[in-house]
């Protein structure tokens, strides 16, 4: 549906040449919700402009369905402007203009027949669950039905591909749900492709098949959401996932593992790890851990959550035994693809022999 090529964006400053966008190679499948997501100054605004050409890139090509968008005339690209509807995170809504008004706006600026608007825009205000409030103002409604007025007004004129550029990022989390929800629906019942600019990992997991992290101007990672929480590979990209997910022990806690570590009984040794799961149970896993290397576990602390239909969670878990076990299970869970980090380990044995040193 969407298909990016090396594009690059540049522009002058009081400091010198600034490269917004280095190189984006991005493939957008028809039908998906993508993320593009990154920290703020990682080029996600410049992108989202570059691909409605409201931004023309220095160098590379988008392609929409088979359209390459950046050779064309100004003309051209109006017409082919109608295929993407944008979402925006101020509403832009026109005050003087009622709900239905607004949605009306760009079926009237497209030339559709004035018999054949009236009948339109009620099924998209249906659509949206806003028909109710056809005839208020901007100014008389909560800030999500704002969003929802843009989201009709975003597919009037039958698009393609909705843009949606931190359509939530001014709205109260319940409020973000429920605009998610709507845009999920509308995807499934349209089939129209989605792409969502956000900051918000919490809107990725919520809604997106697909994701790309931009960092200074680069794609740094992409993925199917599930293994970008369950397996993140850039440093970007796990703080952002760190920070959404919430997962990490506190310092109590991590101290109070410890101790139990240093109490261990002599010729016992001891890993404090933590585990990325995703699509199976932690719980058979640890089964087969105790079972099959005679080890004994103790879970410290989970999260299990399901990212767009697989079970994606952080185990942390303390894990005893004969050294060479330990070893063993370590190269299990490696062999099985499961990623690990050793966040405290001990070896009694080697205690011991200090101790008897002394």
């Amino acid at each position: 549906m969407i298909h990016i090529q090396n594009l690059h964006k540049a522009y002058a400053t009081p400091h010198g040449r600034f490269e917004a966008l280095k190189g984006i190679d991005l493939h957008i499948e028809q039908g998906e919700v993508f993320g593009i997501i990154g920290p703020s100054g990682a080029g996600k605004s410049t992108l989202v402009q570059c691909i409605n050409l409201l931004e023309r890139p220095d160098q590379g090509s988008i392609t929409l369905g088979g359209q390459q968008l950046t050779g064309l005339s100004e003309p051209q690209l109006r017409a082919q402007r109608r295929r993407i509807g944008m979402v925006f995170q101020g509403f832009n809504l026109l005050a003087r203009r009622t709900v239905y008004a607004n949605v009306a706006l760009p079926l009237e600026i497209a030339g559709v027949p004035a018999a054949e608007i009236p009948a339109r825009v009620e099924r998209l205000l249906e659509l949206v669950g806003l028909s109710h409030l056809r005839d208020r103002y901007p100014g008389q409604i909560s800030g999500g039905q704002k969003q929802r007025v843009g989201i009709a007004r975003a597919l009037a004129n039958k698009p393609d591909v909705l843009l949606s550029d931190e359509a939530t990022s001014a709205l109260d989390p319940e409020t973000t749900h429920h605009i998610l929800a709507l845009l999920r629906d509308i995807n499934r019942k349209t089939g129209i492709t989605v792409v969502m600019i956000t900051h918000q990992m919490e809107v990725v997991r919520e809604i997106c098949d697909r994701v790309a992290v931009l960092s200074h101007g680069e794609v740094v990672e992409v993925g199917p959401t599930h293994e970008i929480f369950a397996m993140p590979r850039h440093d970007v990209t796990r703080a952002m996932v760190s920070a959404a997910t919430a997962c990490d022990l506190t310092d109590a806690t991590l101290a109070a593992v410890r101790e139990r570590i240093a109490a261990l009984a002599p010729g016992l040794a001891a890993r404090l790890l933590k585990l990325k799961l995703t699509g199976g149970s932690a719980g058979a896993l640890l089964s087969d851990l105790a079972r099959d290397h005679a080890l004994d576990l103790s879970l410290v602390q989970a999260r299990i959550e399901d990212i767009q239909g697989v079970a994606v969670g952080t185990v942390f878990v303390l894990a005893q035994g004969a050294r060479l076990t330990l070893q063993n299970a370590l190269a299990m869970l490696a062999r099985r693809g499961i990623a690990v980090e050793e966040l405290a380990h001990e070896l009694a044995t080697d205690r011991s022999a200090r101790h008897l040193a002394a």
